[in-house]
């Protein structure tokens, strides 16, 4: 069985519920799907910790990239990544901007959004530009599996499922409970959320990096499940 973590962002607590959850799971191997430490309270502990898990895979995500690249960064998350590489040691933020951006194992596809982009995603209902990331994957692949959006979901792409297992650590779908996903022996995914303590979370953001406008409004979305 595999476990889909997916979208951390450094939220400890979020982890240690999902870790929790995932011994009555028998989870055997890990796909950590990107977006580990930014955006997050506990950037280096969240880090360790996933480092304990055996047979874990690692690719990078946007805001793993962000970390050394601010070509795309959105207004704010220039403030958080500084935060967030005062409290990380250059071995740690070389290793996750130095991630793979995808994995590929036989018919399955790990990317952090899409094969074409780490911030160009699908979404639970087809978008306008669908048949490009479709385009996208090979032929050969009978499972995607790709996170970024903090929606959870599977469908039917073309000839793929489609799977996002959701956000551990933000979820943006109106659920604060941390949200990840399991492929079972046989190819079934099986999405799971996790209650835990997210007004601890949203609260230590300011008293780690201080009461900033961009540790409110991650605060915020912690604490509602909502983009905005």
């Amino acid at each position: 069985m595999v476990g889909l973590l997916y979208d951390v962002h450094g939220n400890l607590p979020a982890l240690e519920a999902v870790l929790a959850d995932a011994r009555e799971t028998g989870v055997g191997r890990w796909i950590v799907g990107g977006d580990v430490v930014l955006f997050g309270a506990w950037p280096a502990e969240t880090v360790a910790r996933l480092r304990e898990l055996e047979s874990a895979a690692w690719l990078r995500g946007n805001t793993d990239r962000w970390l050394v690249d601010d070509s795309d960064w959105p207004d704010g998350a220039g403030w958080a990544a500084e935060d967030c590489l005062a409290a990380l040691d250059d071995a740690v933020v070389d290793q996750l901007a130095n991630l793979p951006f995808d994995i590929r194992e036989g018919e399955r596809l790990y990317v952090h959004a899409s094969p074409v982009s780490d911030m160009r995603s699908f979404f639970p209902e087809p978008s306008d530009d669908e048949d490009e990331l479709l385009d996208s994957i090979p032929a050969e692949v009978d499972l995607c599996v790709f996170g970024h959006t903090h929606l959870p979901f599977a469908r039917q792409g073309r000839d793929e499922l489609l799977v996002n297992p959701g956000s551990v650590g933000m979820p943006l779908d109106g659920d604060p409970r941390a949200a990840w996903a399991v492929i079972d022996d046989d190819g079934r995914v099986e999405h799971r959320r996790v209650a835990y303590d997210h007004e601890r979370s949203a609260a230590a953001l300011g008293e780690r990096f201080g009461d900033k406008e961009w540790t409110k409004a991650l605060a915020e979305r912690v604490r509602n499940a909502r983009f905005s």
